[in-house]
């Protein structure tokens, strides 16, 4: 059973203590909690990102190259 993590999708804003992510072919925007950095199984992700997109990242957000479903199975355990 995954849960669904909170997003934002009309709005630019990003809580306190969150930020967002661009995950999926759509880049579909994520917004999760700081907490998720201290994590193996999402620093990971961060490595993957690390080495597609490098450190620029001019959206705003952080791109995750995975598919949606991945994530939300790799979120869902945090």
């Amino acid at each position: 059973m995954a849960i669904r993590l909170p997003r934002i999708v009309s709005s630019k804003k990003v809580p306190k203590s969150y930020f967002a992510v661009y995950v999926g072919e759509n880049q579909k925007r994520f917004v999760i909690p700081v907490s998720f950095l201290n994590q193996p199984s999402f620093q990971d992700l961060l490595g993957m990102s690390q080495e597609e997109f490098g450190y620029s990242h001019p959206t705003g957000g952080l791109p995750i190259p995975c598919n949606e479903d991945t994530f939300l199975e790799v979120t869902s355990r945090l």
